[in-house]
């Protein structure tokens, strides 16, 4: 399946692995770009010296493409900036600011440029700024999230804009694809599917959790902070819920939550752990290399696709 994001990307299928923090590292990575896709590491908050190893490490496990994604929140979004340029990687992805500033010195050497944008707004102002294509990511996905379903979002995005669109939130098989592909995405960024892949390094408990839940097993907290996450409905999580309805400040709310990611993806702790994964996880019940996760995805895609301008 050929878009403006396989040539862009130079990738076989126009799939993104989502830069899910502790959680998409080298291993990771490059299974998703040796299946044809582009796999991503996660910045976050790491240390300079932890991503570079990441990065190198990559390198000598896939010589196909692959990028890094930067929280632009992150005290050290700066030297990660700079990193990836020292490092020569190929495609960043940003989420949680504006990565405006940065752009031109990421060009200048070579780098794709995707943001994650939560609006159209954002991403007419990321295409002025330069960017390559925009991941527009719906409130379906895990992790930090917006307010605008993929549904609403990616038509509006496609519409305003001229560079490619890459739908995320929601998508976890041909029929998500499809659907994204219909709705003027050329491309789909995924990250709850490989949750629960083989190569995945997350907790078992993590896994079994994913693996385990209904379409009711989802819940988002910490809107009253600004930064809204979904997450598995775990008993942690209804307790930050309660916390937050129940006159919790946003300060209490941080505290409680501090470390509680590397807690359920290393640890695997139900009980102070903030397992994030998307709404789509009720469709996520086996465990697979990430190779069949993406062939699977694109052939089911293809079939419901037979016919349109998308699959000749």
């Amino acid at each position: 399946m050929n878009t403006r994001i396989t040539e862009l990307l130079g990738i076989k299928y126009p799939i993104i692995q989502g830069g899910m923090a502790w959680i998409a590292e080298s291993t990771l990575a490059s299974a998703v770009s040796n299946a044809g896709g582009l796999g991503l590491i996660a910045g976050g908050s790491a240390p300079i010296d932890y991503l570079r190893e990441q990065i190198r490490k990559t390198k000598e496990l896939t010589d196909k493409p692959f990028g890094v994604n930067i929280m632009l929140m992150s005290d050290n979004a700066a030297d990660l900036a700079q990193l990836v340029i020292d490092e020569k990687v190929p495609v960043v992805t940003t989420g949680a600011g504006n990565p405006s500033k940065y752009i031109p010195a990421w060009k200048e050497n070579g780098i794709k440029v995707i943001p994650v944008i939560p609006s159209v707004a954002i991403a007419k102002r990321m295409e002025r700024s330069g960017a390559d294509a925009v991941v527009a990511e719906g409130t379906e996905s895990g992790g930090h999230i917006g307010e605008i379903t993929t549904m609403c979002l990616v038509p509006q995005v496609a519409d305003a804009v001229s560079i490619p669109v890459i739908a995320a939130g929601g998508i976890a098989d041909g029929r998500g694809v499809a659907a994204s592909f219909m709705l003027g995405a050329e491309g789909v960024q995924a990250g709850t599917v490989f949750l629960a892949s083989e190569e995945c390094k997350i907790h078992e408990n993590y896994k079994n959790l994913v693996l385990k839940a209904k379409d009711t097993d989802s819940i988002v907290t910490g809107r009253f902070t600004g930064h809204p996450c979904r997450g598995v409905k775990t008993k942690f999580a209804k307790e930050l819920l309660n916390h937050e309805k129940n006159g919790g400040t946003p300060e209490e709310f941080e505290l409680k939550t501090l470390g509680s990611l590397k807690k359920a993806v290393i640890d695997g702790n139900i009980d102070e752990g903030s397992f994030l994964c998307g709404a789509i996880a009720g469709i996520v019940n086996e465990i697979r290399p990430c190779r069949q996760i993406i062939e699977d995805m694109f052939s089911q895609a293809e079939k419901l696709l037979s016919g349109t301008d998308f699959v000749k």
